[in-house]
């Protein structure tokens, strides 16, 4: 079963960028994807991968991640708008995808739609032989 954990950009807004960072990895590493509102900022992204190519390990193959931006608008008003929310909250128009390498197989973006392909997890069990 894949689980699919949704983190607000409110949860988000009060934390500082390790903070975020290893809230993000926390979930992930338990094998759930998250579904971020908004975009990381690039040095986040960049500490986001560092971190988690350092955690690599048997069950911890690293991350998959993709962000989009929700649907461009038109009209200076409206364009104006947006420009201010980026300039004072960070860029919120959007959504982060962020999962499991060893579940995430592929994530193919579109710039209409983020399409997630996941492999399902064998879990082997021994048995006893008599």
């Amino acid at each position: 079963m894949v689980t699919l954990q949704i983190i607000p950009f409110s949860k988000l807004a009060g934390m500082d960028a390790q903070e975020k960072i290893d809230s993000i990895l926390q979930i992930v590493k338990k094998d759930n994807i998250v579904l971020l509102e908004g975009k990381l900022a690039e040095r986040e992204e960049t500490t986001l991968i560092t971190k988690s190519m350092e955690g690599i390990d048997d069950s911890f193959r690293g991350i998959e991640f993709a962000y989009i931006e929700s649907s461009t608008s038109s009209g200076f008003k409206k364009n104006f708008r947006e420009f201010l929310l980026k300039l004072f909250l960070g860029n919120v128009g959007g959504f982060t995808v962020v999962g499991p390498a060893k579940i995430v197989k592929e994530i193919k973006k579109d710039p209409d739609k983020i399409q997630l392909y996941t492999q399902n997890q064998k879990r082997s069990r021994k048995t006893k032989k008599k």
